[in-house]
């Protein structure tokens, strides 16, 4: 008795079939849509302030469109099978950001598209430059995991190094996160240390996971953690708290403590990891609010900004009212006045936008985001790896949480925090960050999307037919 194994003839000697869809071509389609829509900004940008339309208000766009081609050439080449909607919206943010930081420089000085605008274009520059050489040498995000420990000194080191620096060297706006040098410029080192804790995190917890997973007891139908096992959560607490206390950044705090617990969540899926990290928030929290005096006046600004309108409330009252002014459809582009705001191009930014553009268009801002979120958590749950899983999925989460509390607090939801909005604020610190972050997702995205056939030898991709004797 014979029986025939496979159909169909074997494919010629060499053949590889029909290559999977990789849809770079969707991502260039979104990518020069994306362009469009910072073009037309920038001429209604132009329209309102000048009352004419000049070749002037082309440059910073196009420019803006050749860097963002340059990105997706990248991904083209180097992350083939990543999620194709990830970085249109990222340049989209870009080049919204800088739009109206162009903007804001366009009511300052008399020249076209100078200062910050300008500055803010060869920042961009830069990222993309980071962007790309992240993808060029972490051809696999596995590779990170071997140097965990490494990503994690780095991490650590970079976060203190503001603290123990003179304040000269290290404060601004009552914050010490800066390394500044004269004459020079200043770089907030906390931004790159996030994505080194977050590399050390995901490969800690992989570790760690079965030991962190396992319960001592049932409470009010929540399986709590054994005690000896709360060790690096309350590590991660108290050294959140210090940074707190010696750099003096409620946010940045509050991030480095957030991501800790999301991922330790990710990893065990223990909702108790959750309620613990809540806890330790809240008493945290309380604590500095008694003790950090800057806490105190961000809470009592929080609590009623109009008290203080003159005042330490000023900033946060104009946000208010430019918002409000903005209502549903906004003044239109070029057509407010956001530079009554302080700091409008940098921590409120997210103002500038919402009284230009309206509630519809910050809605639709902040849509970007979720695509952002929601593409990088798929990320991590389409990648077959722990490590990738956990790392998607900080870096997903990062994004949404950051986003959270900066608009939180212009808006008064919650207490301002200093935070900057990813892609949007003017800096180059957090905007070099957030593309290589943005680098390491689609990095994953890449190894989750890729089919296994193409991974394999020729031969093993076609199983030609045989027969079986039995």
């Amino acid at each position: 008795m014979t029986a025939t194994v496979g159909a169909g003839p074997s494919p010629p000697q060499g053949s590889t079939g029909p290559r999977p869809a990789t849809r770079r071509n969707v991502e260039l389609m979104l990518v020069l849509l994306a362009s469009g829509i910072i073009l037309a900004l920038s001429v209604s940008v132009e329209a309102a302030l000048d009352r004419e339309i000049t070749i002037n208000s082309l440059y910073l766009p196009l420019g803006l469109g050749g860097v963002f081609l340059v990105a997706h050439l990248a991904v083209r080449f180097l992350a083939p099978y990543a999620d194709p909607v990830i970085l249109p919206c990222v340049a989209l943010l870009n080049g919204l950001g800088v739009t109206f930081i162009g903007r804001l420089s366009l009511s300052e000085v008399s020249d076209d598209y100078v200062g910050q605008g300008m500055r803010q274009w060869f920042w961009t520059i830069a990222a993309v430059t980071f962007f790309s050489a992240v993808l060029f040498f972490v051809r696999d995000h596995r590779m990170l995991s071997r140097f965990a420990y490494t990503f994690g000194l780095v991490g650590v080191v970079l976060v203190m190094i503001p603290a123990v620096l003179p304040a000269r060297f290290s404060t601004i706006n009552g914050a010490k996160l800066w390394i500044i040098v004269p004459g020079v410029g200043q770089i907030q080192p906390g931004e790159f240390a996030k994505l080194a804790l977050m590399v050390f995190f995901a490969s800690y917890l992989v570790a760690k996971r079965d030991v962190l997973s396992l319960a001592s007891k049932r409470v009010v139908g929540v399986d709590l953690p054994r005690g000896r096992d709360l060790g690096p959560v309350v590590a991660a607490w108290l050294a959140s708290l210090m940074v707190l206390i010696f750099e003096r950044d409620l946010g940045t705090s509050l991030m480095y403590f957030g991501i800790f617990v999301v991922m330790l969540y990710i990893a065990t899926e223990r909702t108790s990891w959750l309620l613990i990290g809540l806890g330790l928030f809240a008493l945290g929290a309380y604590s500095a609010y008694k003790v950090v005096g800057r806490v105190e006046d961000r809470v009592s600004i929080w609590l009623d900004p109009f008290a203080q309108r003159d005042g330490n409330g000023y900033q946060l009252v104009q946000s208010l009212f430019g918002l409000g002014t903005g209502g549903l459809f906004g003044t239109g582009p070029g057509a407010g006045q956001p530079e009554s705001v302080p700091f409008a191009s940098s921590d409120f930014i997210i103002s500038t936008i919402g009284e230009e553009t309206g509630l519809f268009g910050l809605g639709a801002v902040l849509t970007l985001y979720m695509v952002i979120a929601a593409r990088g958590i798929r990320a991590s749950l389409d990648v077959r790896d722990s490590f990738g899983k956990l790392l998607a999925g900080g870096l997903a989460f990062s994004i949404g949480l950051q986003v959270f509390v900066i608009v939180g607090g212009v808006s008064k939801l919650i207490p301002l925090t200093g935070l900057t909005t990813p892609f949007l604020s003017f800096g180059g610190s957090s905007l070099m960050a957030n593309w290589c972050l943005i680098a390491l997702m689609l990095r994953v995205s890449d190894a989750g999307r890729r089919p296994t056939a193409v991974n394999m030898p020729v031969q093993l991709r076609h199983a030609p037919t045989e027969v079986v004797r039995l």
